[in-house]
Order: C-alpha cells, then sequence, then structure tokens
C-alpha cells in the first residue's frame, strides 16, 4: 500500500514539474525571451511525446513503449528457446558469470528487473541454496570441537538470520506468465515473487534491496537515465546495481562476424523458431542504438552510483556494469 501511493505522489510531483515547465515555455515566449533552439524544442507542442529510436526507426515514446511491449509479449513463448537458439547456448555462461560475479550470501534481497522468464532469480535462488550448505557443512565441521566463541557465533548467526528472497519484476504480463510456469515446473516458490512493474516507475518503497539486476532488458526502456534513478531508490546503502546487456564488440574481425551474423541469421532464426522476423529484427537493430561500455558506465555514474566498472564478456558482445549505492 506504501509502495502504491508513494508511486502516485511520484507520478503526481513529475506531473506538477512538467505543468511548471510548460507554464514556464508559455510565458517565455510571450515575452520573447527565447534562448536557442534547444530551449525552444522544449516549447513545442512535442514535449507532451518526444521521439525516440525503435531499432533503427524513429517513434514517438509513446509508440515506443506500446511496441516493445508487443514485441515481449509475442516473443514470451519462445523467448528461452530463441536465447538458446541466437546465442548457441552462451547467454547461460554471461548469467553465470553475473552470479559469479555478484556472489551473494545467504539472507540477500534481490530485484531482477525485466526478469521475465526468471532466469536470473532461479541462478540467485541456487547459488544461495549451495552457499547455506556450504556454511552448513563448515559449522558442522568447527562444531566437533566448538568454543564457547563458535557457541555464541552460532547462537547470534541464528538470531540474525533471515531468508533471501528474489523479486522478478517485469512490465509485461506475458513474460511473467511463462516465468511462473518455469518456477512451477521446475518447483520453485520459496524466495520467490513476481511483480508486474514499469522500471521507470518500480513498485516499491526506497532501501529495499541489496541487490538490483537487470539482465537483457535496459535497452528497451524509453528513459534509461529514469530507470538508473528508481535502481538507485529502492537499493539499500551499500546496495549493487548490476546490468548484463550486449554491447560494443572492439575487435574488428569479430565485430564483422558479430553484424554478418545478428542482421542475417537472427530475424531468419526468430522467423523459423518463433514465426516472427520483426520483433528479432528489432531486437538486433536495438542492440546498435545502445550506448557502449563507455558511454553506458557513465550514465550510471550520473545517476549517482560510485565504484562502477564494467566486464567485458565474449569480446564485448555483452558488458556487466557494476556499481554500488553508497
Amino acid at each position: 500500500m506504501a509502495a502504491s501511493m508513494r508511486l502516485l505522489v511520484r507520478r503526481a510531483v513529475r506531473l506538477s514539474h512538467r505543468n511548471i515547465t510548460l507554464t514556464a515555455a508559455g510565458a517565455a515566449a510571450r515575452s520573447g525571451c527565447c534562448r536557442g533552439p534547444s530551449v525552444c524544442r522544449c516549447f513545442s507542442d512535442e514535449a507532451e511525446d518526444r521521439s525516440t529510436h525503435f531499432g533503427f526507426e524513429t517513434v514517438s515514446e509513446t509508440e515506443k513503449a506500446k511496441r516493445v511491449y508487443k514485441v515481449f509479449e509475442n516473443v514470451a513463448q519462445k523467448y528461452d528457446i530463441m536465447n538458446d537458439a541466437m546465442s548457441l547456448g552462451i547467454h547461460r555462461v554471461w548469467k553465470d558469470a553475473l552470479l559469479h560475479v555478484m556472489h551473494p550470501q545467504p539472507g540477500a534481497q534481490l530485484l531482477d528487473v525485466a526478469g521475465g522468464t526468471g532466469d536470473i532469480a532461479f541462478r540467485f535462488l541456487e547459488y544461495i541454496r549451495l552457499q547455506e550448505e556450504r556454511q552448513k557443512r563448515r559449522a558442522a565441521r568447527s562444531s566437533q570441537t566448538p568454543s564457547w566463541q563458535d557457541i555464541s557465533n552460532n547462537y547470534s548467526t541464528e538470531d540474525e538470520s533471515r531468508e533471501s528472497r528474489a523479486v522478478v519484476c517485469d512490465i509485461n504480463k506475458e513474460m511473467l506468465k511463462v516465468g511462473k510456469q518455469k518456477a512451477d515446473s521446475l518447483g520453485v516458490s520459496a524466495g520467490l515473487s513476481w511483480v508486474v512493474g514499469d522500471a521507470e516507475e518500480l513498485p516499491f518503497d526506497d532501501d529495499q534491496f541489496d541487490i538490483y539486476t537487470i539482465a537483457f532488458g535496459i535497452r528497451n526502456v524509453t528513459h534509461i537515465d529514469q530507470a538508473l534513478q528508481e535502481a538507485l531508490r529502492v537499493l539499500k546503502p551499500g546496495g549493487r546495481f548490476m546490468c548484463l546487456e550486449f554491447s560494443k564488440v572492439n575487435n574488428p574481425i569479430l565485430s564483422s562476424i558479430y553484424d554478418a551474423y545478428s542482421f542475417q541469421m537472427i530475424p531468419v532464426i526468430g522467423e523459423v523458431i518463433a514465426g516472427d522476423w520483426k520483433s528479432y529484427q528489432y531486437l538486433v537493430e536495438s542492440i546498435r542504438k545502445f550506448p557502449n561500455q563507455e558511454e553506458f558506465k557513465g550514465m550510471i555514474e550520473d545517476a549517482g552510483f560510485y565504484c562502477v566498472k564494467y566486464y567485458n564478456l565474449t569480446g564485448g558482445v555483452v558488458a556487466l556494469h557494476s556499481g554500488f549505492k553508497l
């Protein structure tokens, strides 16, 4: 309830700011004090719905949001199969690398945004389970000849322990539906929840999560800067932002092979497996429109994160960005 109220308040504040801007714009126009093209552009009728890119097309922001939703609605049922087919299974290695770098500990609270079919959440919960088993084995070995300090530590650990949980948040109901079906088939339910939500206006209170992940989703967001600010808001102080996304290949030979494969093969695979050429043509184009590693690093820093770094995977086909909220 509190999260819903805060979401309404944020929307009201955003609308009031927009109204103030438009009122000021009207006054400026009447007084003839327009100072340049960049300012004048904000005062035009386009201010309500600016243009952006949808792949290589230029569309309105509203139109992009609708089209992106439709893309993932169309591909939801074949999404996981297509990931294996398009990446030749390498996406699994990239996601495992994300968990290895994350190295979450028992009790961690994860928010996986654009998490749709649950790949990151399932890996997170399995990683936590293995960590808990290791801790129990260590405790069992040490309890054979425990010291008073060990006994004291065990009691305090039991008192302070909390269950890890993973919240999968996605704007697309069809993707979440597929994720829930996967969870049921895998028998995974403890510590896992599914929430319909927009990355640009997350339905959560401030300072709620230890880790925020978004894998192959942020390039589909209309306002990336806004999504990054929301990530910062919902993370606890000391929390970690992690983004896995297609990026820029630096090796010229690998880059030419990658481009040829992307444009000539992926849409064809999409047509054969999912019966959808256009959606996968968009996905290929959207990768080329996304900022490169250094540019995206700068955007994360501008949002307020610290210690931002990135790791190139498969020669830069994918980059893993990480930053902390201090």
